[in-house]
């Protein structure tokens, strides 16, 4: 069996030999940061979106796409809570492509530029030979916020609370297409009370949870009673399947002390909600209390990039 994405990620990070006065943070996180001068650093990621995986060009427009290409790279802003700065896009075009979809796939990417004051500054256009899918990739620079350092995966603690934003699953309908990243929200989190740990849910609440644990060294316990499910989930044949695996919900998830948590919930005055939904606990695996009582191990289920695969 072939090795995972995650398991990927690691031995790229064993592999590593950055230091740490340079880089604070390198391979495993959402962005990577790099310090520029004494007191100085900006944060750097990078996604790919192909057609047939990340999207479909028989039902998507290329305005959707040049969306949804920024939206992602800006809601990696949002998992750390850093302020975005500027963006280069390069793009592989099949034939056939030209002028008229060029300018309404940079419609799409300027409709989130415009909207998170993060500028395209650049880019690269290429073509392919023979028939092979569109692909567009998106590089982002972002800085620390002014009020906190930026928010890593790796600081959850036993008997922090567990939040996400928003609502989860069924995003395959619509949402995966038109969401919106949660940079503002992030840095009204993080600016507003200590979180210990943050990410996006990109690839489904069960394997993003999974990363914090991981990284944290830490386990958790969550209430299916309580997880936000969204109403396309809820079209579904299994609501709860779908908001804990199924990804793409481009919401945040993130853990914090109770206090905190308790802080946070008596100033949040945003329309999005937030919600508690478990606790990290001092064990090596993931639980889930079920609506008739039991408890039984959660497993990560969401999406894999190497197999594309949920």
């Amino acid at each position: 069996m072939s090795a995972t994405e995650d398991e990927m990620t690691a031995w790229f990070r064993g592999q590593s030999r950055l230091s740490p006065d340079r880089f604070p943070i390198g391979i495993g996180d959402d962005m990577a940061q790099v310090t520029v001068a004494a007191g100085a650093s900006v944060l750097i990621t990078t996604d790919m979106l192909l057609d047939g995986t990340h999207f479909d060009l028989q039902t998507a427009t290329l305005g959707q796409v040049g969306y949804k290409a920024m939206a992602a790279s800006l809601s990696d802003c949002a998992a750390m809570a850093t302020v975005p700065l500027a963006a280069v896009v390069a793009v592989a075009l099949p034939p056939g492509f030209g002028e008229v979809e060029l300018k309404e796939l940079h419609a799409g990417i300027a409709r989130a530029a415009d909207r998170y004051d993060c500028p395209l500054v650049g880019g690269d256009i290429t073509c392919w030979k023979g028939k092979t899918p569109f692909a567009v990739s998106v590089a982002m620079l972002s800085k620390p916020a002014a009020t906190h350092a930026p928010v890593r995966r790796n600081g959850a603690k036993a008997g922090d609370v567990i939040c996400v934003t928003g609502s989860l699953g069924g995003s395959g309908r619509r949402k995966h297409l038109e969401f919106e990243p949660r940079v503002r929200e992030a840095l009204k989190i993080a600016g507003s009370v200590t979180v210990n740990a943050m990410m996006d849910l990109s690839d489904g609440l069960s394997t993003d949870l999974n990363r914090i644990c991981k990284q944290s060294r830490a386990g958790a316990l969550i209430e299916a009673s309580s997880i936000p499910i969204s109403a396309d989930a809820r079209m579904q044949s299994d609501p709860l399947a779908a908001a804990l695996h199924e990804g793409e919900d481009f919401e945040l998830l993130f853990t914090l002390g109770r206090d905190q948590w308790e802080a946070l919930r008596r100033l949040w005055d945003e329309e999005l909600a937030l919600t508690e939904i478990g606790i990290v606990t001092a064990t090596d695996h993931m639980e889930i209390k079920m609506s008739d009582g039991r408890t039984v191990e959660l497993k990560p289920g969401g999406y894999e990039h190497l197999t594309g695969e949920e």
